[in-house]
């Protein structure tokens, strides 16, 4: 690893959202139905949403944290993971708004891959309205440094 360059500095880059995302009655039903479910008659969404919402309300987009990470996203982020938290229930009808960080970024080496990065980040996916988080992911991605590699 002593002859690679570091990976960028990024930890504690802000992902805070300045949009918010609603989950519609329509668009849940479309969702459940298309995974053989029926929409919930609480009122409350499919767990996914945790994913779409912050993803699509986050503060960058996946060209911009790769961009922050002087990755291109021409080369491919890979999904490694992602882990939830859920201390509240999505629902029909509701505002999120996202806040976040990128967490770390770390250079390795790969038998398969060769040379690439791994990112964690965590968003939060609060109420618009005001109040506590009702779900926390961390997301880790793979960005494979071809350019690095021997």
């Amino acid at each position: 690893m002593d002859d690679l360059p570091p990976a960028p500095d990024v930890a504690g880059t802000s992902l805070d959202g300045t949009k918010t995302f609603t989950i519609t009655a329509e668009e849940n039903a479309a969702l459940c139905r298309s995974t053989g479910v029926e929409p919930a008659a609480d009122g409350s969404a499919h767990p996914i949403y945790y994913y779409i919402a912050t993803q699509v309300a986050m503060g960058k987009t996946v060209a911009g944290v790769c961009e922050t990470c002087e990755f291109d996203v021409d080369d491919g982020p890979m999904m490694g993971s992602s882990g939830v938290k859920f201390s509240g229930q999505l629902m029909v009808g509701e505002s999120y708004k996202v806040t976040g960080e990128i967490l770390s970024l770390v250079r390795k080496k790969s038998r398969k891959l060769g040379v690439m990065d791994v990112l964690t980040y965590r968003l939060r996916l609060h109420p618009a309205a005001g109040g506590d988080a009702v779900a926390e992911t961390d997301n880790v991605w793979v960005l494979p440094r071809k350019e690095l590699a021997a």
